[in-house]
């Protein structure tokens, strides 16, 4: 005779515990990662500031929590959106896990744990739609507040000091053509704040944007907010479409918009002018990829596959027939673990009642407001 064996809940002491402690060095890691941005470097974390001492830390410490805190502060706001909403539908679920990474911005975000099954496709969208608003709203007076407390280019002389004899011309003469770095692109929002409030004698150009922590943070909360709110899956964008169309109507539509995101991805990669490295040691590998993620998608794996090689003679078409377009490739990653790990179909909830007007007009709300945050090419 065989007794069922399940392992029991942790103490609420334990559990809290490892969300505080997870907290902690989220803050730690988050707080170094400013400092190295400061610094005009994105890489691993610099280490070398645990050997300061007294003042020369102090000032080290807070240079970085002007990013960590605000960037933080976003991502928080955003997690117990979703956490109170929760609760407030009955729904257990956990308080926030925070990821730290010991490289890049310090993290990889944070996510809550659903503990109960989610009955109604209205507790969906109301779970869905709270983080990101509520992280939208923190993140706009953020930005406003970046932009109306720009400092004068004295600060950025300060770091840089070969800047100086140039003045506010510098940009013309302190980037060599094609060795502009990696900088983040505007979305329309910070577009619209940027032009709204900020003193255009003051605004830094986009490669010294790391140096200006508090519009760093904004930013990169523009960035994550769209990322959460992309219409396909389990993201939120994903439950906030599903609520507004229904399981049959948006799987349809996640079909059509995953399609669409990974063409564009790799558009540009794959040329008939590529040389012949390009096609023997990568086209194996963007042939596997596409099989990877596309196997799964439609009801039988050989349709899948006709899909997948449909997608890449139709980027091979666009290149031909607009030459010199280029996709994102860093979405490929991403297209990577909807197609494959997560999946870009939603789950059924046993009650498909439709939402009440007022709730639709939110969801629409959320899509203008991805709009206004989401960039093709995040990064450039």
């Amino acid at each position: 005779m065989f007794r069922r064996f399940e392992r029991p809940e942790p103490s609420p002491a334990r559990t809290y515990a490892v969300h505080i402690l997870l907290f902690l060095i989220t803050l730690v890691t988050t707080t170094l990662a400013g400092i190295q941005l400061t610094r005009g470097d994105i890489g691993f974390l610099p280490l070398d500031v645990f050997a300061l001492r007294g003042a020369a830390l102090r000032a080290e410490v807070e240079r970085g929590l002007w990013f960590a805190l605000p960037f933080l502060g976003v991502l928080t706001v955003h997690e117990f959106g979703h956490y109170f909403t929760a609760r407030h539908n009955r729904v257990r679920a956990s308080l926030p896990y925070y990821i730290p990474f010991p490289m890049g911005l310090g993290t990889f975000g944070a996510i809550i744990r659903i503990k109960d099954r989610i009955f109604s496709r209205r507790e969906f969208f109301d779970i869905g739609l709270a983080g990101p608003l509520a992280g939208f709203v923190v993140a706009v007076p953020l930005l406003v507040y970046g932009f109306t407390q720009l400092p004068p280019l004295d600060y950025l002389f300060a770091i840089h000091p070969e800047y100086a004899r140039y003045g506010a011309d510098y940009a013309r003469y302190v980037y060599p053509p094609g060795q502009e770095g990696i900088t983040l692109a505007k979305p329309l929002l910070y577009r619209l704040l940027e032009a709204a409030f900020a003193n255009p004698a003051r605004l830094p150009h986009p490669n010294e944007l790391m140096h200006y922590p508090v519009l760093m943070a904004g930013a990169l909360s523009l960035f994550f907010t769209a990322l959460n709110l992309l219409p396909m899956g389990q993201l939120d964008g994903g439950h906030i479409l599903y609520g507004l169309m229904g399981r049959r109507r948006f799987n349809q539509a996640a079909l059509v918009l995953f399609i669409g995101f990974v063409f564009y991805a790799g558009l540009g990669l794959f040329t008939l002018h590529s040389d012949w490295q390009t096609w023997l040691y990568g086209g194996p590998v963007y042939a596997l990829y596409l099989g990877l993620i596309f196997w799964r998608v439609l009801p039988k794996p050989r349709q899948g596959l006709l899909l997948a090689a449909g997608i890449w003679c139709a980027q091979l078409a666009f290149s031909v027939a607009q030459p010199g377009v280029m996709g994102n490739p860093g979405w490929l990653i991403f297209g990577l673990l909807l197609g494959r790990f997560t999946g870009i179909y939603h789950p059924p909830a046993p009650d498909e009642r439709r939402l009440s007007p007022g709730r639709k007009v939110m969801g629409w709300l959320m899509v203008v407001i991805f709009v206004l945050c989401f960039t093709p090419s995040p990064f450039k």
